[in-house]
């Protein structure tokens, strides 16, 4: 029997969405940047202009994406994969109209799962209710992050910088470390955040990408700067609930330039297609770091 005219629709709308799949790593050096509060800001702005997004959380306790909104978050992803629970269960819509999905558990066991909990996590994703054409990855700060395997062979890095030196150095440093594990990966995007001006912004990022163009041979790339707003040391998020300040307007901005960039011809598309991926590197970085644990004994 033939589908019905609606559900035929909904299938191409939903095609039409993942067919173009754009993913997007918040990372950082280390705490008080400000972080989260871009990621928020960030799928606040692009939710508001249309786009569907998800923001994978992996952070946890009380400074991760849903605790920031005041939303009480009891599920991870890692019920997902026991099978407790839905993805659609887990997924959280916020007020300001984007999904979060708490993987912060998750994470830390995607790497060990066997063929049949990679297939049932990838099944879910692709059977997902809702359509996906943004994913922002809000990555735990540091080298601790398990997100950043996933994110550097296919997808674009933000790297959060506030104007403080122990930030300056720590993202420094992270780039470092990435850089040399992965020769390929010489391109990273960067927000300075909390900035005082505009000219004080582009001193750090024109001294940061000086020392990285002649140290480790790679290239950054200025996103744009936001003011420093006393608001944001509420942890809100400031594009929607806070739409008349000057740090909403440069969110928007930023929001807007991350809209613009093309996804790679070559990058499989889908939000199914990026949690394959994601498994995959999950895996593989076990395996690496399994291999270095060996070798050191």
């Amino acid at each position: 029997m033939a589908e019905p005219i609606h559900d035929q629709a909904e299938g191409l709308r939903r095609l039409l969405v993942q067919n173009f799949l754009s993913v997007f790593t918040i990372t950082s050096g280390g705490t008080d940047t400000g972080k989260t509060t871009t990621v928020i800001s960030l799928a606040t702005a692009l939710a508001h202009s249309g786009k569907h997004v998800l923001v994978i959380d992996e952070n946890a306790g009380a400074n991760n994406v849903s605790a920031t909104l005041g939303i009480s978050a009891h599920r991870d992803l890692l019920d997902v994969i026991r099978r407790d629970k839905t993805l659609d269960e887990v997924i959280i819509p916020s007020p300001e109209g984007f999904f979060i999905l708490p993987a912060g558990r998750g994470m830390r066991v995607l790497g060990k799962l066997s063929a049949d909990d990679q297939a049932h996590v990838i099944g879910c994703f692709e059977h997902l209710a809702q359509p996906i054409d943004v994913i922002l990855i809000d990555a735990a700060p540091g080298r601790s992050s398990q997100m950043l395997t996933v994110a550097l062979s296919t997808h674009e890095i933000v790297v959060v910088v506030s104007p403080d030196p122990a930030s300056i150095t720590t993202a420094y440093a992270l780039i470092k470390h990435i850089c040399g594990h992965h020769e390929d990966k010489q391109h990273f995007h960067i927000v300075i955040n909390k900035a005082g001006a505009e000219t004080q912004a582009k001193m750090i990022f024109d001294n940061m990408a000086d020392v990285a163009r002649r140290h480790l041979a790679v290239s950054l790339d200025f996103m744009g700067f936001v003011p420093q707003d006393g608001k944001l040391c509420l942890g809100r998020r400031v594009t929607g609930a806070i739409p008349a300040t000057a740090s909403a307007a440069a969110f928007r901005r930023i929001a807007e330039s991350l809209a613009e960039w093309p996804c790679p011809d070559d990058e499989e598309r889908g939000v199914e297609r990026f949690m394959k991926s994601l498994l995959l590197s999950s895996r593989n970085n076990s395996a690496d770091a399994a291999a270095t644990a060996t070798g050191a004994r």
